[in-house]
């Protein structure tokens, strides 16, 4: 990784986030000399921490919905898939079909010639008797192939039938999961205009000291990370493919977080890690939560780079881990891929995508 000692990439995650709080320019400090002109006293704390937990809450709501939108698009581009594949197969089988019936209609119409007379009978209006065995052979081997095109072409009817009922009920579930897709946006983006609107209230020492409050509640949540000793306990190398999705999420320092997106522009948490992955030559599941279901989960002590971190117990919110106690992450609206401490928020678990 090249990150140095061990414990020099927390430490530096630790020291950067303390600066940015105590030296931030909305800091309060006492006045002795009060004058008229002061800029108006910001609210308390309290008021701001409050105000702090309902656009925690409101971005959480937005990334459930966020997660919910991904997959109805995954699902989605799934079945649009396999209608595709059915519509090819009902075509395939359609010009399949068309050739027996020609097949069956020529058959007919040599019947027709020959007036359709069964062998015995031509045998008995025969002047030729050996020439009538003969054809008794020939007709005995057309009525085989006759009754063998019969049953192909019931076959494929049969065949062309469920494939028009499959593709119809894809189409049902397409149907629904655009709906799903489109109740998701609706939510996502009224959970993020909701706390738009809540920070354009603030005043601009407001939005600093609230800035200055989610960074402290993050300290402090990598600090008891940390003090827990987790850090001595893991030892683990990157793989050669982990190395590769670490080096890629780190390209993507500083773009903005967009939900929804997966690149290469702007990223949502599930799409920087998904396609870090599909980077390294491992695709995995697009969102967080089928990340969290079906990839391997590992203890704690024994992740590694390239691991991936699962947050809160909806499994809401993914970042890649990058070695000694920090994470790369996408966090959310109006903030960029970033690097933060593995454990600034409530860790549900993590999973290995190349276990």
């Amino acid at each position: 990784m090249g990150w140095g000692k061990r414990g020099v990439l927390s430490a530096a995650v630790t020291v950067v986030c303390a600066v940015t709080v105590l030296g931030a320019p909305g800091t309060a400090f006492a006045d002795p000399k009060p004058t008229p002109s002061a800029s108006p006293t910001p609210p308390a704390s309290k008021d701001l921490e409050k105000v702090r937990e309902t656009l925690d809450k409101l971005y959480h709501d937005a990334a459930v919905a966020t997660d919910a939108y991904n997959a109805a698009e995954e699902k989605a581009k799934q079945q649009s898939a396999t209608i595709v594949a059915l519509a090819k197969k009902i075509d395939a089988g359609q010009q399949k079909l068309a050739r027996y019936k020609d097949q069956a209609g020529a058959a007919a119409r040599e019947q027709y010639r020959t007036g359709g007379l069964p062998p015995t009978a031509r045998f008995l209006l025969s002047d030729d008797p050996g020439q009538v065995l003969d054809g008794a052979g020939l007709m005995l081997q057309s009525q085989r192939a006759t009754k063998s095109l019969m049953s192909e072409l019931t076959s494929t009817q049969t065949q062309l039938r469920a494939y028009a009922d499959d593709a119809a009920e894809q189409w049902k579930k397409l149907d629904a999961e655009r709906k799903a897709k489109a109740t998701a946006k609706k939510k996502v983006q009224q959970r993020i205009d909701a706390a738009k609107k809540l920070e354009s209230r603030l005043e601009k020492k407001e939005k600093e000291r609230l800035d200055q409050l989610e960074q402290q509640a993050a300290l402090k949540a990598q600090t008891d990370w940390l003090d827990t000793g987790i850090l001595k306990k893991i030892h683990g190398k990157a793989s050669a493919q982990g190395e590769k999705a670490v080096a890629f999420a780190t390209a993507q320092l500083g773009k903005p977080y967009v939900w929804g997106a997966e690149g290469p522009g702007s990223f949502d948490c599930s799409g920087l890690t998904s396609q870090a992955w599909a980077a390294a030559g491992h695709p995995i599941p697009r969102t967080s939560q089928e990340q969290w279901k079906q990839l391997k989960h590992v203890d704690a002590k024994d992740m590694r780079p390239g691991d991936l971190v699962i947050y809160f117990d909806d499994a809401s919110h993914v970042a890649i881990y990058i070695g000694d106690g920090a994470i790369i992450q996408a966090p959310r609206p109006g903030r960029t891929v970033t690097i933060a401490g593995a454990g600034s928020m409530p860790i549900l678990g993590i999973v290995r995508p190349d276990a």
